[in-house]
C-alpha cells in the first residue's frame, strides 16, 4: 500500500483509492441504481438517482480533510473503472471507526473489497493512529462477512432484529480487529 497524503490516494496492486470527485456521478448512479446492492447496504436508497449520487460526493473532500470521514472511490490501476466505494469513519476520541464498502455487481468476485478492506485496516492503523477498526453487515449478506474474515477481523456480536429493512427485520453482524 502506497498513500499519498497530498493526493489522497491509495495505491494498490490492482487498484487506486481515491476521492471520488463530481465526474464520477454518473457511473456511480449506474452501479448504485441495482436492487442486489440496495438490499444489501443500509443507507443507500433505491431507486438511486444521479442526484443522489451528487448529494453523496458533494461533502467527500471536506470529509477528508476534517478527518471526521474517509471515503474512496475504488478504482482499476490502469484504466480509471470505477468498481465500488470504500469509508472509513473517524471517531478521534476512542482511536476507531468504522468501515463499509460496496462493489458494483458486474464486479463481484473479483477480490477488490477485500483488496480496498485490507488497505483501508493499514491505512486507518499506520497513517491515522487508530486504535481500532469495526465493520458490520447484514447477516443475509455472508459475502461482506466472508471479507471481513480474509482481512482477520474477528466476529464480535450478532444485534439481532436490529435494522428495518424492506418491512422485515435484519440481524447486523458486528466484526472487530485492533492495532
Amino acid at each position: 500500500m502506497q498513500y499519498d497524503n497530498k493526493k489522497k490516494t491509495i495505491t494498490l496492486r490492482r487498484l487506486l483509492l481515491r476521492i471520488f470527485q463530481k465526474s464520477d456521478a454518473e457511473a456511480v448512479t449506474n452501479l448504485c441504481n441495482n436492487y442486489n446492492i440496495y438490499k444489501n447496504t443500509l443507507y443507500l436508497p433505491y431507486p438511486y438517482s444521479l442526484d443522489d449520487a451528487l448529494a453523496w460526493i458533494k461533502h467527500h473532500l471536506d470529509n477528508f480533510n476534517t478527518n471526521s470521514l474517509y471515503e474512496f472511490a475504488i478504482t482499476d490501476k490502469e484504466s480509471g473503472e470505477l468498481y465500488g466505494a470504500i469509508a472509513l469513519s473517524n471517531n478521534q476520541e476512542h482511536k476507531n471507526g468504522e468501515m463499509a464498502y460496496w462493489i458494483g455487481e458486474e464486479y463481484w468476485g473479483n477480490g477488490y473489497a477485500t483488496e480496498a478492506a485490507q488497505a483501508l485496516l493499514q491505512f486507518a492503523f499506520e497513517e491515522k493512529g487508530y486504535h481500532k477498526v469495526y465493520a458490520r453487515y447484514f447477516n443475509s449478506n455472508p459475502a461482506s462477512g466472508r471479507v471481513l474474515q480474509k482481512i482477520g477481523m474477528k466476529q464480535e456480536g450478532v444485534l439481532t432484529d436490529h435494522v428495518r429493512k424492506e418491512n422485515r427485520y435484519e440481524d447486523l453482524v458486528y466484526y472487530g480487529i485492533t492495532h
